[in-house]
């Protein structure tokens, strides 16, 4: 493919994909009447020039918008309630998302509460909540900036208590954006640190999702393919961005995010502590954790790392190798091998341990976690 050019898929839903892809918004909102569209975005992204040409673009075209950015990099439930307070007091039509995977979460939280009123936690997919999600929901775009979570193209949001720090999963297909401008240049800008975070949190899902105990032959060739194409784009978009590496990355973002509906696992069960006690990068977290998590799923599945040690095109095809290449990728990206680099302390460890039990991930894991095992990871990793 080439990188200049924008591309339409339908899958799961419809993917405007491809540099200038953004532009082609107020034309869609006009095409489908809506005239007063709710932008979701974090404080971090409302102050830089592409949003704010996004928002003159729209205002041109006689489109009436309204922009909330109160929200918090790991989100909670007050950040979902005061967008609905916005949505009620300013007679909106629509809500885009643009963003990272807290604006997006964030957006598609307020989608849901706009005609689900009764408490945001009453939806959570895990005590089976999604069988309360039967109104209809607003018109939803989704625009990501970053290429990590890939929640552009998902069903669900993860919103954490403001007070236990537990993070709920709303979920229903209804919550899937009508339509997804992925558009690579808007992701040109970013830091280093940034570009290198999430990128290591899209690997994390594909490499989770592949691993994941469940059989699903159609998310494990994608999660292959967005494990290749990582290997071949995230150092170059961390290091040197081009067109090409920023699309790739982009692509393999929605790619993981497609692949772990079949589940995730350990790592993530080991990071998401971090982001709601420690207020961890999500990202980070991942990259961090993912050579221990990786390390402590190989017996037993040592098939399943050969076809990940192929995909990366190691010269030994074993587990061993894929978590050396996890530590050297970090290396490259400059990410750090330890808990102690990003804030972790000894007497972290054992609330983190409590967290990472009580964490929805790990049950899909190949193999079963204790508290113990995530203590051990803890202790290793720090």
């Amino acid at each position: 493919m080439t990188f200049d050019k924008v591309y339409q898929y339908n899958f799961p839903t419809t993917i405007r994909f491809g540099a200038g892809a953004v532009k082609e918004l107020p034309a869609y909102l006009q095409k489908n009447g809506l005239k007063r569209p709710m932008i979701v975005t974090d404080p971090t992204i409302a102050s830089l020039p592409f949003f704010k040409a996004i928002v003159t673009d729209l205002q041109a075209h006689n489109i009436s918008v309204e922009v909330f950015n109160d929200i918090h990099k790991n989100p909670v439930k007050s950040d979902v309630y005061k967008g609905g307070d916005v949505w009620d007091n300013t007679s909106r039509d629509s809500i885009i998302g643009i963003g990272g995977g807290a604006a997006l979460d964030v957006a598609r939280a307020i989608v849901l509460r706009v005609n689900h009123r009764e408490d945001l936690f009453k939806y959570d997919d895990l005590i089976g909540g999604d069988v309360y999600v039967t109104n209809d929901v607003p018109h939803f775009i989704t625009i990501p900036t970053t290429s990590g979570t890939g929640s552009e193209v998902g069903r669900s949001a993860i919103i954490a208590d403001d007070e236990t720090h537990q993070k709920k999963i709303l979920f229903s297909p209804k919550l899937m954006a009508q339509i997804v401008f992925a558009d690579p240049a808007l992701t040109m800008d970013l830091p280093p640190f940034i570009t290198a975070a999430t990128g290591m949190d899209a690997l994390t899902h594909n490499m989770e999702a592949f691993l994941a105990k469940n059989p699903h032959p159609l998310c494990d060739g994608i999660a292959l393919e967005g494990i290749s194409l990582i290997k071949d784009a995230l150092e170059k978009a961390t290091n040197k961005p081009d067109l090409e590496s920023r699309s790739k990355m982009l692509m393999a973002s929605m790619m993981g995010a497609i692949a772990f509906q079949k589940g995730l696992g350990v790592v993530h069960s080991l990071a998401h502590p971090l982001s709601s006690l420690l207020d961890t990068h999500h990202g980070l977290a991942n990259a961090v954790n993912i050579p221990y998590g990786m390390e402590f799923n190989i017996a037993g599945f040592e098939d399943k790392f050969r076809r990940i040690a192929r995909t990366l095109e190691l010269k030994e095809e074993t587990g061993e190798a894929v978590v050396k290449y996890l530590f050297e990728l970090n290396t490259k990206v400059n990410i750090p091998h330890h808990l102690r680099d990003i804030g972790v302390k000894p007497e972290h460890i054992e609330t983190l341990a409590d967290l990472a039990l009580a964490d929805f991930a790990h049950p899909n894991n190949p193999k079963p976690v204790s508290r113990e095992d995530f203590k051990q990871l803890y202790l290793k990793a720090l």
